[in-house]
Order: C-alpha cells, then structure tokens, then sequence
C-alpha cells in the first residue's frame, strides 16, 4: 500500500485546534474584496505580504486604488508608487491599468457582483487576469465570502502532507491536490472554517514548517507529525550531525557537489537541504 494512502498524522481538526493554541486567531493581513485583492497582489514582487503591503500603502496615498483612478493615472505615476513594493514597477503598473479596465469593461466596476454561477466558471473568470492561477483564485473566492472553496495557501500546500503523510512529493502539483483533497476531507465546507483553516496553516509554514529548514523543534505538533517521525530534525545547536541513510523524496538525485556516499554523514542542514530544497518550480497564486 502506499504511504499516501495511510494517514499517520494528526487529523487535520486537531492540527488547527494546535496550531491556533500556539499561534493565536489569524486575520487575513490582504483587502478580502475580490478587485482590491488583485490590486494588492500586484503591489509587491516579488509576491509577499510584507511587500503587498507596501507598495498598496504608497499607491492608495499616491494614486488611489479605484478603476477610475488607476484607469486616470500615467503609468509612470503607477511605477513609482509601486516601487517601495519592490522589482519590476513598470511591469505591475501595466498590469494594474489592464486589471481595472477589465474590471470596468467586464464586470461595470464591480467585480463582486460579477462572481456568481458555478465555482469552476468563476474560477475560469478570476484566472483570466493577470498572474492569478487556481490558488490565486480560490483565495479571492473563499476570503470574498463567495464560496466555501477548498483553498490551500499556494507557498506551503506541504504543511498537511508532511503533517499526516511525512515527505512530500517533488511535483508541486502533487503536493497541492493532496493538501486541497485533505481540507475538502476533513475541514467543514463552510467560509469561517475553511477560512481559519488556510491562515493557520499559511501561518504555520511561513513560520516554522518552512519548505526547507524547517524547524521542527520549536513545532507545537512535532510530536504527532509524520514528518518529524520520519526525519527527525533537532535543533542544529545541540546536534550537528545525522548519520540515518537518506531516505528523503531527493534520495536517488542527491545534489551534484555532495556525493551519494559523503552526504550521509554530513552536516544537519545540508542533509536537509539534499532531501528537501526548494522544488525548481515554486508556484504561487501568480503562476
């Protein structure tokens, strides 16, 4: 049988209900509405929320964020507010003007409004914008209030598999369908749960349960973790080396500058690195 087919973890009730004791009650730190949200978004690169934040900031206070506003505004003026959010501002002004035109033309100001009728047709309307896939989608469809959709946060769909599987898979596609198949499982299909559900786990990756180094030590469910199980990561200041055989998901294509043989033996964060560096296509809403 295969190790994604037996759930050895916590179920996923309990892992929020820890994951809140430890973290506290998570607010979505981005606008909720479905059009200012794809404003925000192009406010930073790249992408975070620390970067969103601060190029929504100065564009709010230099442009303003409304269709008419940005539809108004030189691009070179949009590029300028947008540059304390960081790369490419000339880029994600084009990019903002398309998003209100569209949203003026298509949806008469009010793209809200305009999200109704099946989830897959509303997510094929939210995909046609720029840089906004199905998680990007499913974002906006859940914190809108539109639909109880199963939405995974798009940078750390792992925490659910390493949680109740242990590694996960190579293929970030992979990955996102088992973490999206384990919420639509196990979480309540209903806008507050679902909505907790992703900030809690968003929080919990960024946080701790990082893509690589992840810092099991200091996790409140490292104890029931199928992950920690399987790999048993220790704080790298009390335990340096690692002398376990690699078994990780990279075991059979180690990095080309440590040997197969070496990397058994070698220091804590280059094993983790060798089993578990960033996949080479790290997607995110906008990919």
């Amino acid at each position: 049988m295969s190790t994604r087919a037996r759930k050895t973890g916590l179920p996923i009730s309990e892992l929020l209900g820890e994951l809140e004791s430890f973290y506290g009650k998570q607010e979505p730190c981005w606008p909720t509405d479905p059009y200012h949200f794809l404003v925000w978004w192009h406010c930073g690169y790249p992408a975070s929320d620390a970067a969103c934040a601060k190029g929504w900031e100065s564009l709010n206070r230099e442009i303003g964020i409304e269709p008419h506003q940005l539809l108004a505004a030189r691009p070179a003026d949009i590029a300028n507010a947008l540059r304390p959010g960081g790369m490419v501002p000339e880029l994600r002004a084009m990019r903002l003007k398309d998003i209100a035109a569209r949203v003026e033309d298509e949806f008469g100001g009010d793209l809200r409004a305009g999200l109704v009728g099946p989830i897959p047709e509303m997510r094929k309307a939210l995909k046609k914008f720029p840089n906004i896939a199905d998680p990007g989608a499913d974002r906006i469809l859940l914190f809108a209030g539109v639909a109880p959709v199963a939405a995974v946060p798009s940078n750390c769909p792992h925490v659910v598999v390493r949680v109740q599987h242990g590694k996960e898979s190579q293929n970030y596609g992979v990955t996102y369908r088992e973490a999206q198949q384990a919420i639509e499982a196990e979480v309540p299909g209903k806008i507050d749960a679902r909505a907790r559900a992703y900030l809690l786990l968003k929080r919990h990756g960024q946080d701790l349960c990082k893509r690589t180094k992840p810092k099991c030590w200091q996790c409140p469910v490292s104890s029931s973790c199928a992950f920690f199980a399987a790999v048993g990561l220790r704080d790298p200041s009390t335990a340096r080396i690692d002398s376990r055989p690699i078994s990780g998901q990279n075991a059979e294509t180690p990095l080309k500058d440590i040997s197969s043989s070496g990397a058994m033996n070698t220091d804590l964060w280059a094993w983790v690195e060798l089993n578990y560096r960033p996949h080479a296509h790290q997607a995110t809403e906008g990919e």
